[in-house]
């Protein structure tokens, strides 16, 4: 095997003898020629990157003499490219003076020129071509520019046309704008697509730029030529506009489809059984759910029951066509039509008594932050003897402290000084004389006739048919809870009469209820001769106008610091003819 390799060099150093290298100055040695080996890049390469440094490498040691500008060209479509040549042992190395154009034919040339340490020249000239990349560029953004009604849990995302350095797209390279306040999210790459996800959901109907920036670079560090700036548009939020039946509706057919339309389409997936739901108390409704335009339709399996609360509800689960959800929950109410009677005789109302509490010349405290009047409270006293409260029509506030501040709905009535005016003290005068003339018509002189003293006073645990009830001093609801039958007639009427005293709950709370949910707080009535004092323990339910000469108290101050949903609730009225009315963490829903 020796001697096989043996022959073979000198075969070689025979052929060369024979032939030799072209001369030049130098004194020609017998060997090998000078000949390029390799390049970078190689011939008929594409795809070169832009700040390509192009090299040529020999087979043995070249002169750098003759390793120049002259011997080491590249060129485009016949012009030279400005640029520095450097040898380093037996590497030829061309560097461009700028970056190389993009998607365009370069030429490299070796001349004869370059020579080897012994003068040896190139036989020929080398010549070789390759072909440069693109530019990194932005091909596609989601949403696209200009786009309108974008999702507000959008996604950000721009694709470019080649893979990209991830180290480059980054928050200062990538930035999401509404006017001039950054948009908060996070920066994700994958492949070739750079993702924006919002910290959290866009606003509704709001112009947002995106931008991102020539710090973005593809992984040979070549960054976009300019920034890319797209802009959209997003879209509204989903609403319920309308339903049928309408919210507190009553004498509803039993029949009845219930609707409700969207202000936009709304993708049928996600209105369900579990996203639209109706009730009838606990009780849900079997039905049938369909879904057409911007409506969808609720078609009960059977007829509704009469005279009936239905309570209808569409979730956040509900979706439009962009995944956007409603920002809450929907819920209305409904009452069916009574068939037990059609045709009502009208219901006495308290006229002229639109006060939720009333404090007669003594003014109304609170105590708690729970105490909510859905309505309006009044006394004849001066301003300064209504304290823990603040009117939510206009914001005044009547001594409130950090412990101490319920909210009344529908205004504070009371005498000066400021906040109180001497309109409102007119207006809570005239509230005073139709409580006393509604007091004076509910009387046992003016209302004879009831069942005396049923339940020997107490009325906890009975359940009692619409009429007249007095006392022969108190009443009291301790031993358990009352309960109202209407016997189906929702406009029936109850009147208590207690001369003395009324007592509603004692260790423990208890409750005034209708039975099955049929009936009217409004068309309930105590009168007591002295004070009424309700739920002192917290907690429970009252329904009805309550009207005492001396004074109403709604739970303690030991329930002061009670949480949410512990509250004394009263459907109805605290009226008090000459003290005052005090509560600690109580609901009051005026009728």
């Amino acid at each position: 095997m020796k001697i096989k390799k043996l022959l073979s060099i000198i075969a070689i150093l025979f052929i060369a003898l024979m032939t030799g290298c072209a001369k030049d100055d130098f004194v020609e040695t017998i060997g090998v020629c000078p000949i390029v080996t390799t390049t970078n890049p190689i011939n008929g390469a594409s795809g070169v990157p832009l700040n390509q440094i192009i090299t040529a490498t020999f087979n043995e040691t070249m002169n750098p003499a003759t390793i120049t500008a002259s011997s080491f060209i590249i060129t485009v479509g016949g012009a030279p490219v400005s640029g520095t040549v450097t040898l380093s042992g037996a590497v030829a190395t061309f560097t461009p003076t700028s970056r190389l154009a993009a998607n365009t034919v370069y030429t490299g040339r070796i001349t004869t020129s370059a020579k080897d340490k012994t003068g040896n020249a190139l036989q020929t000239d080398y010549i070789w071509t390759f072909t440069t990349g693109f530019l990194p560029l932005i091909v596609s953004t989601d949403p696209a520019n200009l786009a309108i009604d974008v999702a507000l849990n959008k996604v950000i995302t721009a694709t470019f046309n080649m893979s990209m350095d991830p180290l480059t797209l980054t928050a200062t390279t990538f930035t999401v704008k509404q006017g001039a306040t950054t948009v908060l999210g996070a920066i994700t790459y994958s492949g070739t697509m750079v993702s924006f996800t919002p910290s959290s959901p866009l606003a509704e109907n709001k112009v947002y730029t995106c931008t991102i920036t020539t710090g973005a670079k593809n992984l040979a560090g070549i960054e976009i030529a300019s920034d890319y700036v797209w802009t959209f548009t997003t879209g509204l939020l989903p609403i319920v506009v309308s339903t049928d039946p309408a919210n507190n509706a009553i004498g509803v057919a039993l029949n009845k489809i219930i609707t409700a339309t969207f202000n936009m389409p709304m993708n049928p997936l996600t209105l369900t059984d579990l996203t639209y739901t109706v009730k009838q108390g606990a009780t849900a409704i079997l039905g049938t759910i369909s879904y057409s335009g911007s409506t969808v339709t609720f078609t009960p399996s059977s007829p509704l029951v009469g005279n009936k609360v239905y309570t209808c509800t569409i979730t956040t689960g509900a979706r439009n066509v962009a995944g956007t959800a409603l920002a809450n929950d929907y819920v209305w109410n409904f009452t069916t039509f009574n068939p037990v009677n059609a045709n009502p005789p009208p219901v006495n109302t308290t006229n002229g008594l639109g006060f939720g509490a009333f404090g007669g010349n003594a003014g109304i405290t609170n105590q708690g932050l729970h105490t909510v009047v859905n309505g309006s409270i009044g006394t004849t006293a001066a301003s300064t003897l209504v304290t823990g409260f603040t009117d939510g029509t206009n914001g005044n506030v009547y001594t409130v402290t950090p412990l101490n501040n319920g909210l009344v709905t529908g205004g504070i009535y009371t005498a000066a000084p400021a906040p109180g005016t001497a309109t409102n003290a007119a207006t809570a005068l005239a509230g005073l004389n139709a409580a006393r003339t509604l007091y004076l018509s509910i009387s046992p002189a003016s209302m004879p006739g009831g069942v005396v003293n049923p339940g020997a006073g107490e009325l906890g645990g009975l359940t009692l048919a619409p009429g007249i009830y007095t006392a022969a001093s108190s009443f009291k609801v301790t031993n358990g809870n009352l309960t109202l039958d209407a016997q189906g007639d929702p406009n029936a009427k109850w009147y208590f009469q207690a001369p003395s005293s009324l007592t509603v709950g004692d260790s423990a709370p208890s409750s005034v209820v209708f039975l099955n949910g049929v009936g009217n707080p409004n068309n309930v009535y105590w009168y007591v001769g002295s004070s009424a004092v309700i739920n002192y323990a917290g907690g429970g339910v009252m329904v009805g106008n309550i009207i005492a000469n001396s004074g109403v108290t709604l739970s303690s101050p030991a329930n002061s610091t009670s949480p949410v949903g512990q509250e004394t609730v009263l459907n109805g009225r605290a009226i008090s003819l000459v003290s005052a009315v005090t509560m600690v963490n109580t609901i009051i829903n005026v009728p």
